[in-house]
């Protein structure tokens, strides 16, 4: 078994050159990674040599605890920058396994510090040793934050005078000797929205047979509440029907928020929000009432905050098939959902939530995330 654990901790050796060439595209070698998905697995990453490579590409290792970043490491990076990058206000994200165990953007006055706590305290138990991401530079208070718990690598876009040498004091905290800190430039200059500008951006997937999927990014037309349609469908024979209340100006506004975090959990995916902070986050479920299930239990079973469940809002990462996740949601509370749209049975769902009293909008596209 010590050898085992001893390969979480040992940097593995790979024949990787220094630069490769992808479908004409010319990669540099950044640096050669702790390992791969797995310890066993050395691994390297790379940036294209052009100026395309944004955040991640350039960023800079300030920490690098015991030989340096893995695979998931950067995995997770990314996945918090995936909707980071979609928050105005100051904001945090908890990662743990390419999916956010927990996230928060401020509202009103709320420093760093308790929007961090906020994205953490959604399910304190995944938290552990978790990567944990910024929107904005990390001040001591924060700092000390993170350091009271089990946090394996945080990144973010500059750290406040005071904030590097608490991270450094891990003896003090008796935890966190290996935390890994990295420093990230570019977060704005990521492609978010529909006519951003994508040049250089491609996703690659290669499949185990060596086949190569080459897709476009995935783009957002949802830029604010505005975006938000009401739900309306069509009955076979019964004529159309529409979704009898609009969401308050707090639900419309949580509702932009759960659909942005949403790009980030893998599908299937349920994001249940309240006031700017996760309550739960239902993900990689194979059919679309067991993420609701699973968010509503990890609610029930892990939320360690101050909110209750009643008058949140719910984003679904595709269309609702069928009106037992509007039903289930109800039960609990939930008073609005935001979905995709374009389910056969989609006049069934609204009118469950007329039923009972939910608003629904549609976004008109999906999110699915099959990372």
């Amino acid at each position: 078994m010590s050898d085992i654990r001893s390969m979480y901790t040992s940097a593995r050796t790979g024949e990787f050159p220094d630069h490769v060439e992808i479908l004409g595209v010319f990669f540099e070698k950044v640096n050669d990674l702790r390992y791969g998905t797995n310890p066993h697995q050395p691994a390297a990453y790379y940036r294209p040599r052009s100026s395309a490579a944004l955040a991640l590409g350039h960023c800079r290792i300030l920490k690098e605890g015991k030989n340096g970043l893995s695979q998931t490491n950067l995995e997770d990076m990314n996945g918090a920058l995936t909707i980071l990058k979609y928050a105005d206000s100051p904001a945090a994200a908890v990662m743990k396994h390419v999916n956010p165990s927990g996230v928060a953007e401020a509202r009103g006055q709320s420093d760093l510090r308790s929007v961090y706590v906020r994205a953490r305290d959604c399910d304190p138990q995944a938290a552990f040793g978790a990567v944990v991401g910024f929107n904005r530079p990390v001040d001591p208070a924060t700092a000390e934050e993170i350091m009271s718990t089990v946090v394996e690598c945080v990144v973010a876009p500059g750290y406040e005078n005071g904030s590097l040498e608490i991270f450094e004091d891990a003896r003090r905290f008796g935890r966190n000797r290996d935390i890994r800190i990295v420093e990230t430039p570019g977060l704005e200059r990521l492609p978010r929205f529909v006519d951003d500008d994508t040049s250089g951006h491609l996703d690659i997937k290669m499949l185990g047979d060596g086949t190569v999927v080459l897709a476009a990014p995935f783009l957002t037309a949802i830029r604010s509440e505005a975006d938000l349609k009401l739900a309306s469908a069509v009955y076979r024979q019964q004529g159309s029907i529409r979704v009898e209340r609009a969401p308050t100006e707090q639900e419309a506004r949580d509702l932009i928020f759960a659909w942005h975090t949403a790009f980030g959990v893998r599908s299937n995916a349920v994001v249940v929000v309240k006031n700017g902070a996760t309550l739960a986050v239902g993900t990689g479920q194979q059919d679309r009432v067991g993420a609701v299930e699973q968010a509503i239990d990890k609610y029930q079973r892990k939320y360690r905050g101050e909110e209750r469940i009643e008058g949140a809002v719910l984003a679904s990462d595709g269309y609702i098939p069928f009106r037992d996740s509007v039903d289930l949601a109800a039960r609990v509370g939930i008073s609005a959902i935001v979905q995709p749209g374009g389910s056969l049975r989609d006049a069934e769902c609204i009118a469950a939530c007329n039923e009972h009293g939910i608003a629904m909008t549609f976004t008109g596209e999906r999110c699915f995330s099959h990372h």
